[in-house]
């Protein structure tokens, strides 16, 4: 039916006669017979001139054949890639009438985006989505490379699954033969994949679809994909290794280069300088500890045992009514206060002094002290936060973003793995601590024995792959003796009849041999977007949810019929 796509063509091919199909993208009248039409397809758009166009209207469904030629002098487009030539001498078939399209795919008028996955289908031919999926195409093509090339084997697991605690409510589906039973939709292939390697199947790799049923935002969906992959035999390294060269191989693919080495610093060090686990490295203004200077202070509020400061480059120049909202941000992040200072010059060549609410609080030598310390200059603003560790630097850590974070798409790429982390996170409600990933990641064996006494203590073999303050993924070294598993298990709160009744088949596999093993999964929806430069991962998806989990396309979630209800044992009671 064609013998050229819209968006190749070029000056080489003047003379040429071809076939085009595709979408009017837009037509312009030009004398009372001739027409100029804009032909579209993924790969791009080509002007077509047509005789007696009165049928082709935009969106409709085309085939133009003519012959290829450059367009007259000084009316070439260098904004197209066709933009030399133009089909002459044109035959337009039209193949499907259409309706005037729901919005205007020009890429330049904004457009709801309710409406957008409304009339998702119309929106798919846009150049920005036909780029996003293309893109992807791409970085899942490379993931398979370099795991093919790393000696992986593709296994695809089970969909209909068991219930796990990996921290997420599941997707549950009522079985049909047998009322009042659940399959759980899987929140990763976890379990699968380390049976797989009690199999003796030694690295497995999947682009798995994985389901969780949390709140929507801009990073995640009910609905993701993952690279998951899982190999005996390995250490920490060995694993981190392996997803490096997968997702530079994916990267090079998309921009033509090869990242550089990733950066590497323990949770705790990532808490301290940057306030968060998931650091974006593409700027600086690094926190910095000032409680020794401020140790003997008059000022008891910054008399705590953890006082954090940041700078804010030039920002002295900053407003007292944005001061005032950082105060309450700072608050509102469950900081007790905040205090800043603006960097002014001071009395002598090179010495500087603060203005700031506190300031006639502090010594000459607290001020100066907190100055050097931070390294900050005329011109700039500190901004400090007293209190628990933790807490000060993840509310020093937000505001850092809140300030200075660098759009999606620029700054380069900047990847860090993060290590060490707690084996858990914090308490229930009940006092049982959460596991901080999965329960079946391997306790650090130096702190194995503080399990029973101080588990918040232990220290946990897992490490997280972070990009431009995104988290792509984690992985673990797993544990693969059943006698940890249990233990494990039991600090989370679990008795012997629970993990037998939910995990009873892991720790019996667990007693045929169970290799060494570990493994990772990162979001393919998080590293395309990031690579497309789109702040939203539903740019990168083909049919997303919206933020409230409906598809106004098809209508999704609906009910279901009492006939189908009652197949399933079902009665809906609220």
């Amino acid at each position: 039916m064609r013998t050229s796509y819209c968006g190749t063509l070029r000056a080489a091919d003047a003379g040429r006669e071809v076939s085009v199909c595709g979408w009017v993208a837009r037509r312009r009248e030009h004398g009372e017979h001739l027409a100029f039409l804009d032909v579209r397809d993924h790969t791009g758009v080509v002007q077509c001139v047509v005789a007696r166009a009165d049928a082709a209207r935009p969106e409709h469904v085309v085939k133009v054949s003519g012959t290829v030629r450059l367009r007259p002098e000084g009316t070439a487009n260098p904004s197209l890639s066709t933009g030399e030539v133009e089909l002459a001498d044109c035959k337009l078939e039209v193949l499907n009438a259409a309706e005037p399209p729901p919005f205007v795919l020009d890429g330049h008028a904004e457009v709801d985006e309710a409406v957008r996955l409304k009339y998702r289908y119309v929106d798919l031919r846009s150049a920005r989505m036909q780029r996003n999926l293309r893109l992807r195409a791409s970085v899942n093509s490379a993931l398979r490379r370099a795991m093919e090339r790393l000696g992986f084997v593709e296994i695809e697991t089970p969909l209909l699954w068991t219930p796990t605690p990996e921290g997420a409510r599941e997707f549950v589906v009522p079985s049909r033969l047998q009322h009042g039973s659940f399959y759980a939709l899987p929140q990763s292939p976890q379990i699968a994949k380390q049976l797989s390697m009690v199999g003796g199947v030694d690295r497995y790799y999947q682009i798995a679809r994985c389901l969780r049923d949390e709140d929507l935002r801009a990073d995640r969906q009910f609905e993701f994909t993952q690279l998951d992959l899982e190999a005996s035999f390995v250490g920490e390294t060995d694993v981190r290794a392996f997803v490096t060269e997968a997702v530079k191989e994916a990267a090079e693919a998309v921009t033509g280069q090869r990242p550089p080495e990733f950066d590497q610093m323990t949770w705790a060090e990532a808490i301290a300088r940057y306030g968060s686990d998931k650091p974006d490295l593409r700027f600086g203004m690094e926190i910095t500890d000032v409680s020794g200077v401020l140790r003997a202070s008059e000022l008891k509020a910054l008399r705590a045992a953890s006082v954090k400061a940041i700078v804010h480059p030039g920002g002295a120049s900053t407003g007292r009514a944005r001061l005032d909202s950082l105060v309450e941000r700072a608050k509102a992040l469950g900081a007790a206060g905040l205090v800043w200072m603006r960097v002014v010059p001071g009395d002598g060549p090179g010495a500087l002094e603060v203005d700031s609410p506190v300031g006639k609080y502090l010594s000459h030598g607290e001020r100066s002290g907190v100055l050097a310390a931070c390294g900050a200059a005329a011109g700039d603003l500190v901004l400090l936060v007293a209190g628990e560790h933790r807490r000060s630097c993840e509310v020093l850590g937000q505001l850092r973003l809140d300030l200075a974070r660098p759009a999606v798409g620029t700054g380069g790429l900047r990847f860090a793995w993060i290590v060490d982390f707690p084996l858990f996170d914090g308490v229930d409600e009940l006092g049982r601590p959460q596991a901080a990933h999965h329960p079946f990641t391997m306790p650090n064996p130096e702190d194995l024995e503080l399990l029973e006494t101080d588990p918040l203590a232990v220290r946990a073999l897992s490490y997280d792959l972070v990009l431009n303050g995104w988290e792509l993924g984690s992985g673990s070294i797993r544990i693969h003796r059943a006698d940890v598993q249990r233990r494990v298990f039991s600090a989370l709160g679990m008795g012997d009849d629970e993990v037998e009744a939910r995990f009873g088949f892991l720790l019996g596999a667990f007693r045929y041999g169970a290799p060494p093993h570990g493994g990772f999964a990162f979001g393919i929806d998080r590293l395309v977007a990031l690579l497309a430069g789109e702040e939203n991962i539903r740019e990168v998806i083909a049919f997303p949810k919206t933020q409230s989990g409906a598809d106004p396309m098809t209508g999704a979630p609906g009910p279901l019929g009492a006939r189908q209800l009652a197949e399933l044992g079902i009665k809906i009671v609220g």
